[in-house]
Order: C-alpha cells, then structure tokens, then sequence
C-alpha cells in the first residue's frame, strides 16, 4: 500500500512536470531547474515525515517546514493544473484556436503563489471566535446563558509551538467562559518530545471546568499517555466518563468519549458513549464532548442534547473540504445527525501543511440558553 502511495504521488509529481515545465517548452537552464524543484518538492514529502522521529534541531525544522511547505503547494499545484486541462480541453472544443501551454502554466503559477501566501497568513493568524447561541430543553435558569468555549484539532508539534499554545489559552480565558471543552487533537508527537510545549494548557480557567477528550492524533503518540499528562496539567481527562456541573441549583452533564480510533490502538480506550452516560441523572441535560462528528452515530437515543466535536478542520485547503465529506457527515457548524445535534470545530490549529485555504482556524463560544 505504502509502495502504490509512493508512485502515486511520484506520477502525480511526474505529470506536474510534464504540463509545468516540459509541454511550455522552457529552455534551459530553466527547464532543468523546474523539474530539478519537482523531484526534490518530492523527495521533501517523506524526508518531513521521518524528521519527527529526530531529535529537535533547526535540522529538523528545515526538513519539516520544507515539506509540509511542499505538500500544500503540490495540493494546489495539482488541483489547478488539473482546472488548467480541464478549461483547456472545454476550449479547444469550442474556442478558435487551442490554448498555449505555456499560458496554461503562467495561470496555473498565477493562482497558486498567492494562494499559497494567503494559505499561510490564515493558518498562522490567531483564531476567529465563532458565536453561537444553542437553545437546551431543561436547562435551568441558574446554567441558562451559561459560554461553553470549545478549541479542537490544535496539533502543538513541529510547525505549532509553545507561543501558539500561549496565544490560544489567552484566547480563550480573555472569552471568560463557564467551561471550557477541548476535543482532541491536541498534539502530533510525543509527551517527552512536547511536554514543554503544550505547558501553557495548564492556565485554562473556567469556574465550571476545563475539559479535554482524545483526538484520534493523540493515539499515534500514546493515547494512555497523553490521557496522563493533560490531567496532570490540571484538565479533567473524560475517557468514556461524565461530570455534573451546577450553578444557580441548576445543573448540566457533561460527558466525554475516547476517540472512534481509540479503541483500534488500545482497547481500553474504545470509544463509548453509553458508559460515559452511565448512572448520569435523569432529566438533567447532556453535553457530550468527541472528537469526531460521527461519534454521535453511537450517542443515538442515549438523550444527548448537543455533542462538540472538530476532527474536520473545516477542510484546511480547498478543494479538500469535498473528500472529508465521504468520511463525516458534516463539515462545520451546527447540524443533526442521528438525532443528535452536533456543533462541530474547524480546528484551532492546523495539521501538516502549515495552510489553510477557505476555512479560518477557529475558537467558538457556545452559548446555552433554556429552551
């Protein structure tokens, strides 16, 4: 499977350079230039992937920066080269005369370098604060109007460091939310390798309580540990767990739920929503942190009012919001499935290429109010 991706991506590299570089006719020594960029743009890819498993240097963070900068740009490159033929073969069906290559490859240029600048600013500015107001049938007067404020998908590692983390926490407490949910995704590496990174989680405050559940990321760095480590930054950790809120006499359970991965890397760690909720009172309404919208697929008939969740990261970089929709049923924003309304984050960080093209990082404040 790992050898087909390879020559995959290596044809796809192969084709760029074909409609890029060799059908415009570039002479030489810009020719060999352009190819020379396409091969190493490639061989950049699995270098930056193999840099996590080195120790921190700014070696590492070249190889890093370098190829995640790549794999975005070879995104956009591709999609717009392929846009490129597409528009080409339409006009050489209906226009006098066909397009020039080297005209197709100047637009393609054209699209993707500022694109590419736009990406990056987006990805790296702080996050924009979503409101939203959710009405809860049997909220109580003392909880209604209550700010839960949710952060997901932060993915501290490489290219996301202890500012960015800083940045976030200030974020969210300048919000000065009642809770705070924070679900998953929270880091790409280790806990010895990102202890001193993810620190500054430690001064989330909220009165009612600051609440974390796994992302399926945490599980290929150690789900068990990180599970540890966030709860000893002060957060209360809900691997398949609840805790009842209460303020004013009224109260509220909030439940979380170990990612759908979890259970496939650790079976102590399976996600379910049914022992989160066990023995939680009745008639009290449930919030219900997981990481990925189709987790509410499981919470079905389990009398959830609101499920948080992120996962999607809006999309990151068009068009590749299209194929997150053949894996989860919503992308963002607030939306029912199963029966179950589910607000769901476009991520507070990024993942991989350090670019986010159409969906800006996000912090939402929720705010509940009685139905």
């Amino acid at each position: 499977m790992l050898t087909m991706m390879v020559g995959l991506v290596a044809a796809l590299h192969y084709y760029l350079g074909v409609r890029l570089v060799s059908d415009p006719g570039l002479a030489q020594p810009w020719a060999g230039l352009g190819w020379l960029v396409l091969w190493l743009g490639f061989a950049s890819i699995p270098a930056a992937m193999a840099s996590t498993r080195m120790r921190p240097s700014w070696k590492e963070q070249v190889l890093h920066w370098g190829g995640m900068l790549w794999m975005g740009a070879f995104g956009l490159l591709l999609t717009a080269t392929v846009v490129a033929d597409v528009v080409g073969w339409v006009w050489g069906l209906v226009g006098p005369a066909p397009l020039p290559a080297g005209d197709k490859a100047l637009a393609v240029v054209g699209v993707v370098v500022p694109a590419m600048l736009v990406a990056f600013r987006t990805a790296r500015s702080p996050a924009r604060v979503e409101r939203v107001t959710v009405p809860v049938a049997g909220l109580g007067a003392g909880l209604s109007g209550m700010k839960v404020v949710q952060i997901s998908d932060i993915h501290i590692g490489p290219t996301l460091d202890r500012s960015f983390m800083q940045r976030v926490v200030e974020q969210v407490n300048a919000l000065q939310p009642d809770v705070v949910a924070v679900t998953g995704d929270l880091v790409d590496g280790s806990v010895t390798r990102l202890r001193d990174e993810v620190a500054p989680l430690a001064g989330l405050r909220a009165p009612l309580g600051v609440y974390y559940v796994t992302g399926n990321h945490e599980y290929y760095h150690g789900g068990a540990s990180w599970s540890a480590e966030v709860a000893r930054l002060g957060l209360t950790v809900l691997n398949n767990a609840h805790r009842v809120v209460e303020r004013g006499g009224s109260r509220l359970t909030v439940a979380g739920v170990t990612d759908l991965e979890g259970g496939r890397m650790d079976p102590s760690h399976a996600c379910r929503p049914d022992v989160a909720l066990a023995g939680a009172p009745a008639g009290v309404p449930r919030l219900l942190l997981a990481h990925q919208p189709r987790a509410a697929v499981l919470a079905k008939g389990l009398g959830v009012d609101l499920q948080l969740s992120g996962h999607t990261h809006g999309g990151q970089l068009f068009p590749f919001m299209a194929f997150v929709k053949l894996q989860q049923p919503v992308i963002q924003g607030l939306a029912t499935i199963a029966g179950v309304r589910v607000y769901t984050n476009r991520g507070t960080g990024y993942w991989g290429p350090p670019l986010r093209l159409g969906p800006a990082p996000e912090i939402t404040e929720l705010t509940l109010v009685s139905a």
